[in-house]
């Protein structure tokens, strides 16, 4: 069976995600199989609105994706694979024709939703969470940098929240999801199929209604905000630097102070991340916080090809942490620099130099 399962039932196009085996983590042939049915559907007529969602091994639900397959990053790079560069063209289109889509796009984010997964689902009309939702932009975990859209979406978090949740990536259950602005409703996991056949038996005179149908069914009551979303938070991870940042934790952990324990905790997390990429990840969003959705795009495409080509391959951060935390499963990256404290402020600036003129850049015809 395809890794993409797509019908249309009762006027609204139905995506099934279904590589259960790998989390449905993304392959090139899965960004394109999706680009192509949600290109045709939008310009058809009889489809009215779309929804995705997830399999697991034991059936449909359960996790929504895992991200892109990170397997294949690490193998492609090694291999000097040219369809590495169009996993990323292509998948960043994808997300652009996400956010932009003219019809209702609904999303189930059952279970793990991650990387990719927020690609997928961040430029939804209606993002749904349940019990069982685990979300994160955790890519500071292998050395890379919150992609698909992230300086965008996350940089739209009230406050420091972008920032905390793109450096550390602090994985949200589905009401933190809701609470900070990355979800639009709740329901229990247990709903989802009733859910899901609802929107493909009934009869719609339009998306607009299909849309309006579930969100009517789900709970869309912001809940209470998380223990860490607090005025520390914030402040700290406004400051100017990285070093200025941990500097803060350091200070904090080892004073008396009501927040004193996520302080060290949030310090030993960024502690074990890229120095290199923590820095670069701070620039992103607050350049983002700036930009339109297409221009954040072409700028994390330069940053992604920066990645995998700025540096020689044995020295590739992002290399290095799929190695250590999916190939080998040391968990021991040999980061370069290790120590924010001496990063090269140049190398950083250097992933936000297009490799290509305007005229020649992959994404320059999203608008």
């Amino acid at each position: 069976m395809s890794d993409v399962v797509t019908e249309v039932k009762s006027n609204i196009g139905l995506i099934t995600l279904n590589r259960p085996k790998t989390l449905n983590a993304l392959s090139l042939s899965m960004v394109r199989d999706l680009t192509a049915c949600l290109l045709a559907w939008r310009d058809n007529p009889q489809v009215l609105a779309v929804a995705v969602r997830g399999s697991h091994k034991e059936g449909v639900f359960g996790h929504f994706c895992a991200g892109g397959d990170i397997r294949f990053f690490h193998q492609a790079a090694l291999a000097g694979d040219p369809s590495l560069e169009d996993f990323f063209t292509e998948e960043y289109t994808l997300n652009h024709l996400v956010h932009t889509y003219p019809k209702p796009y609904m999303a189930f984010m059952d279970g793990i939703v991650m990387g990719g997964g927020m690609g997928l689902s961040q430029g939804a009309a209606f993002r749904l969470v349940t019990e069982r939702t685990q979300m994160a932009m955790p890519e500071t975990h292998i050395g890379l940098f919150p992609d698909v859209g992230g300086g965008y979406f996350l940089s739209r978090l009230a406050g420091s929240c972008g920032e905390f949740l793109g450096l550390t990536g602090q994985v949200l259950s589905g009401e933190e999801a809701v609470a900070v602005g990355l979800a639009d409703g709740h329901a229990a996991s247990h709903r989802l199929p009733a859910l899901w056949e609802g929107l493909g038996q009934q009869s719609w005179r339009d998306g607009a209604a299909a849309l309006q149908w579930l969100r009517a069914q789900v709970d869309t009551q912001a809940p209470a905000a998380p223990a860490w979303l607090h005025a520390d938070m914030h402040r700290i991870f406004a400051l100017p630097s990285m070093v200025q940042m941990l500097d803060a934790l350091g200070e904090m952990a080892s004073v008396p102070h009501p927040q004193a324990p996520w302080a060290h905790a949030t310090l030993d997390v960024l502690r074990q991340r890229s120095a290199l990429m923590l820095c670069v990840v701070l620039h992103q969003i607050r350049l983002a916080r700036g930009m339109g959705l297409s221009d954040d795009l072409r700028m994390e495409r330069n940053m992604v090809r920066h990645c995998f080509h700025g540096r020689p391959i044995a020295d590739c951060e992002t290399v290095e942490g799929i190695r250590a935390r999916v190939v080998d499963k040391d968990k021991q990256p040999r980061w370069k620099p290790a120590r924010v404290e001496d990063v090269n402020a140049e190398e950083v600036a250097s992933f936000f130099v297009p490799p290509w003129p305007d005229h020649a850049h992959p994404l320059r015809g999203l608008r």
